[in-house]
Formats: C-alpha cells, structure tokens, sequence
C-alpha cells in the first residue's frame, strides 16, 4: 500500500490499520455450514421433558381405574373403588383423594397412615386394576376388571381365550370408537402399552383363507386330479 514517507515522498508500505473482513464467497459458506453442524448437534443433545412415570413396579393411576383396597380384619372398609373423571375416589372413613399423578405404592402410604387414626397397625394393599372390555372373536366377551401387570394373553384367558377362529396375534385396541395404532403381542404386558381403563381390546377373526385352509388343500387337489384325468383320456 502506498503511503507519505517524513520526507515527504511517496513510497510502498504495510497497512498497519485494521484488518479487512474477508468477503471471499468460501468463507460465508464455511461458516452457514458450521451454524448447520452447531444447529444438529444441539438438537441430538437436546432431551425432551419426560411425561410423569410411577417408579419401577407402580402403576399411575387415571379416570376409570379401580382401586382394589384390601384392610385385614376390616371387610367393611375393604373394597373396590372407582376414580371418577376428575381423578377422586372416596374411601372408608378417610373420604376423598385425589389421586391422579399417583402412583399404587404412593396411595398405599398415604392410607396407612390416615388409617392409623382409626385403626390400630393396619395392614393395607392397594391393588390397581383396568376396567377394560373383551370383545370380538373370544368365549366370554364383556367387561373385566384387569391387573395390569397381566400380559395380553392372561386378559384374552379371562374372557375364556379366542375361539377358533380368533387371531390373538392381532389384538387391536379400540377408544372411543376409533382403531389405536398400537405394537401389541401376546407377551405384551398391559402395564407396558397404551390401553387404559375404557377401552375395547379386539380380537379380530382370522382371514378366510387361514381359517379354511383344508377346504382349499381339497379343492386344489380335486382340480388337478380333474385336470389330469381329462388328459389321459
């Protein structure tokens, strides 16, 4: 760069001013491409907030569910009980909770000790079950009262087991009228999948096809020996 020299003459010298921003197309490039890469591993290190889980072996507790409470030596305090749509149940003595969020072990605590009031050492069990219904192709289609920790095949033996021509690996869940999307096999725990108290499990009839598989087997083999009995002749 030129500049004045002291004596007064122009001459060739180094910029000793601030440094020029780079403007050079490769450079903007490279830097969006690092904004991509900062933007994609911020969003596969960002965790979304967990929805409310019972602890290991608790089930939480939701509208239609009922809460099978188990006093020794108090059969009239003992019972089943319905949450009802707000998420309260009343009990015995002790009257209204609302339990919603909670989870079995929770509520078990917290009657042990309201019962203590009334009683001396009491020894409670809380027991949640799904008030589900068994339909479509099973012996004893109707309203159950399910353990959740029962997989899909020990709720299809309370309704007496699929019939034969029931498919029980292709279990569906009904809400509301409406087909829920849902991976269930028969190993599949209720606890574990989406079916809450309310729902229809639906144990579709096996296609036609597999279910008469040796009227088809005959009616092939009939063709063929007609087939070849018109040829030999």
């Amino acid at each position: 760069m030129l500049h004045y020299a002291p004596n007064g003459t122009l001459e060739a010298g180094r910029f000793e001013g601030p440094t020029p921003p780079d403007t050079h197309p490769n450079t903007a490039i490279f830097l969006v491409k690092r904004l991509m890469i900062l933007a994609a591993m911020a969003a596969m290190t960002w965790t979304p907030p967990l929805a409310a889980q019972a602890p290991e072996g608790g089930q939480l507790l939701r509208p239609g569910d009922v809460i099978r409470l188990n006093i020794w030596r108090e059969p009239d305090m003992s019972g089943e009980y319905v949450i009802d749509e707000a998420g309260s149940v009343i009990f015995p003595r002790v009257g209204e909770y609302f339990v919603l969020e909670e989870d079995n072990a929770s509520l078990e605590a917290k009657l042990l000790a309201d019962y203590l009031q009334y009683l001396r050492n009491p020894s409670i069990e809380v027991t949640v079950l799904r008030r589900v219904s068994i339909i479509g192709a099973v012996n004893e289609p109707g309203l159950k009262m399910v353990d959740p920790t029962v997989t899909i095949a020990d709720a299809l033996a309370m309704a007496g087991g699929a019939t034969s021509l029931g498919d029980q690996n292709k279990v569906r869940i009904i809400r509301d009228g409406v087909m829920v999307e849902a991976e269930l096999s028969v190993d599949t725990r209720l606890a574990d999948s989406t079916i809450r108290s309310g729902d229809q499990i639906f144990v579709p009839e096996r296609p036609w096809l597999s279910r008469n598989t040796g009227v088809v087997a005959t009616g092939i083999s009939a063709s063929v020996a007609l087939i070849i009995a018109l040829f030999i002749r």
